[in-house]
């Protein structure tokens, strides 16, 4: 029987920081986790596409899934994912090792478990070779990571995984809002949560149900979005002026992501490099006034956190 936990609220994608030699740069993961904890997150997933998980060697994705889970030290849930291979015997492997490493859930990537041509029969067959390979009381998360390719789940296959019992949480990548009601409303009256990733919808979809927001620019702001959550039923114009906000901000994602992020990182003092292995790009020759496009993000962000404490201590802000 699966140990239940519940994955709710702002849930960050993990960046991972690489020393100007190409290794992961502890010392930077180091100062990234207490910048999460930092945040008031509600879990943290930590190998995922925003890990560059894709490049990384499976010696890597354990060794960073076992830093976080112990610089966090219980703190919060680790959810972790890292199956890359293509053959479902290659995953297992990958996915038992990553059960070893003292995280809270194992996340599934859909376009692991199946193709896009490929319906329930596949998807069913595939799961259950894994789910037999990996402890029985790890609880299961899914995550329609969209590389290399976005494969949204079907309702027959979400009603699959939900009968199992084994599963806490999709990280949902449909970005479409009709579809996270639906989904929303198959695992009703269950623990499942559904986390919505796209920021267009993220305001819209926390009122329908999501249990909170794991898009890209939690690695930039993932405070505001903690508040958002929390105060999603408000109707004060704070909240539709942050929920614009943060969908604007949000635009910049194609400007080299991960990299813009860690550009971020790297003004803040939390990296030492802004080195991706994804982006081959030089992001700032690519995407010309990157470095201002970051700083008024962060300046917007400033300016929405003093609105928030002026709303908590006199109930409304003045500007």
């Amino acid at each position: 029987m699966t140990s239940m936990i519940k994955i709710n609220g702002v849930v960050p994608v993990m960046l991972t920081p690489f020393s100007s030699e190409n290794f992961v740069d502890e010392a930077s993961l180091d100062r990234l986790i207490d910048w999460y904890l930092a945040q008031d997150c509600g879990a943290l997933f930590a190998v995922c596409q925003s890990s560059e998980m894709q490049k990384l060697a499976l010696k890597e994705r354990l060794s960073l899934a076992k830093f976080v889970v112990k610089k966090t030290a219980g703190r919060i849930p680790i959810v972790a994912s890292g199956h890359i291979g293509t053959l479902i015997e290659d995953q297992c492997t990958e996915l038992a090792a990553m059960c070893e490493t003292g995280i809270d859930a194992l996340v599934l990537v859909t376009n692991r478990l199946a193709e896009n041509n490929e319906g329930l029969p596949v998807f069913r067959q595939n799961l259950q070779k894994i789910m037999s390979s990996i402890p029985s009381d790890m609880p299961l998360g899914l995550y329609e990571c969209p590389a290399p390719f976005r494969r949204l789940i079907s309702d027959d296959e979400l009603k699959f995984c939900l009968d199992t019992g084994r599963f806490v949480v999709l990280k949902d990548v449909s970005c479409d809002l009709e579809i996270v009601e639906r989904r929303l409303e198959i695992v009703k009256g269950s623990e499942f949560s559904i986390i919505n990733a796209n920021a267009a919808i993220a305001f819209d979809a926390m009122r329908a149900g999501s249990k909170g927001f794991a898009g890209v620019f939690t690695n930039f702001h993932p405070d505001l979005y903690a508040w958002l959550y929390k105060n999603m039923n408000s109707d004060a114009p704070l909240v539709r002026d942050l929920v614009n906000f943060l969908a604007l901000s949000a635009c910049a994602e194609p400007m080299g992501y991960p990299g813009l992020a860690k550009i971020y990182h790297q003004k803040i003092g939390t990296f030492g490099t802004i080195r991706s292995r994804v982006i081959g790009d030089d992001i700032r020759e690519k995407h010309w006034a990157i470095d201002a496009i970051v700083d008024h993000i962060h300046s917007g962000a400033e300016i929405f956190r003093r609105r928030i404490a002026e709303h908590a201590v006199h109930g409304r802000v003045t500007y």
